[in-house]
């Protein structure tokens, strides 16, 4: 038996914007334009939450709609934090932040996060902790990812983190982080038949996790997860030129390193069984998506539940990985923020094609952050239930 997925808060319930029973709010692309093995893998038992952050009183009045939960995932690239009330379908965001911190710049080569790096995340830390003031929020969840797994300084950087915030961040394993994200996201997987592969590429590291959908919660059949993120693997293999001879051959180290370090996992994926569904929910899928559409700007709503063909996924990540930065930059959803690490991705996403060939991806704006709210919503609303006479 694998490890089952946590269930919505309430008994059918999801995120706003997500399916009820049966397919999602699926948007088909169509309609929409108009190096090593695995560290960690095969896992039998679900990990437990460990570490929660309250903020106020909860005790005040009736709690369903007025009781504010945030999540925040401080990753190896970006800082992330969704507040959210619950409601009879799921939750409702009230606010949101998202900054670009790129913690783990560096990492790579010193082992250390940087002066530059923490400081950053220092200040979007402290964005985060104002805004879980002003929302008043009873209870939350604060994660830190791969940088803060790896570094050297980690356990440094996660006091001073308290101390000049007051945020107790939880520093999770990669496969709580697997966890969460299938917890966040699965709703939008398409229905089939078979196994599906859901995804999470992230800054440090990638995490892949095979689930069956023959229940109404999602099993964990197995999972992996490799150091390879599109920070990580941009610093390990490094751009030397940018005539069209050093660009393929950045792209076809990166995506040999890759192959390599999926190889443990990809060997024990079921062979020629269902559909090959993919769900990805990262960056990456969400920025390539964005380019398929030809965005002027990034839009969720167009984005989130999106489906479209890996074909498609392949040709842009080809065509990406063509360009030096500057032409990268030029489109207006990547732009120069994102411009060096999208290849990374793109090497990423295609070898995920590689070992698991669907014909098509499902495209997911949400993921470890709604994770932990639905999490923090059902253990708050058993815990409620308990005290009722």
């Amino acid at each position: 038996m694998g490890d089952p997925v946590a269930p919505s808060p309430q008994k059918g319930g999801r995120g706003k914007g997500a399916r009820k029973k049966g397919p999602n709010r699926r948007k088909s692309a169509d309609a929409a334009t108009g190096g090593g093995a695995s560290r960690q893998s095969n896992a039998k038992e679900a990990p437990k939450f460990s570490q929660e952050n309250r903020f106020g009183d909860g005790g005040r009045g009736g709690w369903l709609g007025r009781t504010a939960y945030a999540a925040l995932d401080l990753g190896t690239n970006n800082c992330r934090l969704l507040i959210a009330r619950a409601s009879n379908d799921g939750f409702t965001v009230v606010d949101a932040f998202s900054r670009v911190v790129r913690l783990g710049e560096g990492l790579a080569t010193t082992g250390k996060m940087s002066e530059e790096a923490m400081d950053r995340a220092i200040e979007a830390l402290s964005v985060c902790a104002d805004k879980l003031k002003r929302r008043n929020v009873i209870l939350a969840r604060s994660v830190a990812t791969e940088a803060c797994r790896q570094a050297l300084n980690g356990t440094q950087f996660i006091e001073r983190v308290k101390q000049e915030t007051g945020i107790m961040l939880d520093v999770i394993s990669p496969k709580e982080e697997a966890r969460l994200a299938v917890m966040g996201c699965h709703a939008l997987l398409e229905p089939g038949e078979g196994p599906a592969l859901i995804f999470d590429i992230g800054g440090g590291s990638t995490e892949l996790v095979l689930v069956s959908t023959n229940g109404i919660v999602p099993e964990i059949l197995d999972w992996a997860s490799v150091p390879w993120g599109v920070v990580s693997l941009t610093e390990s293999e490094p751009l030397f030129g940018e005539d069209d001879a050093a660009l393929a051959d950045t792209y076809s180290r990166m995506r040999t390193k890759v192959f390599n370090a999926f190889a443990e996992f990809a060997a024990r994926l079921p062979v020629g069984e269902g559909d090959h569904r993919l769900l990805g929910t990262s960056g990456t899928v969400t920025t390539l998506a964005s380019v398929y559409l030809k965005l002027p700007s990034y839009d969720r709503k167009q984005i989130d539940g999106l489906h479209l063909p890996t074909s498609a996924m392949r040709e842009i990540s080809q065509t990406l990985a063509s360009l030096p930065p500057a032409g990268r930059s030029r489109f207006p959803t990547i732009g120069q923020e994102r411009s060096d690490l999208v290849v990374a991705g793109c090497a990423i996403l295609e070898t995920i094609f590689d070992i698991w060939p669907g014909e098509r991806l499902g495209v997911a704006d949400r993921g470890i952050r709604e994770g932990i709210l639905r999490a923090l919503m059902a253990s708050d609303a058993k815990r409620r239930g308990r005290r009722q006479p």
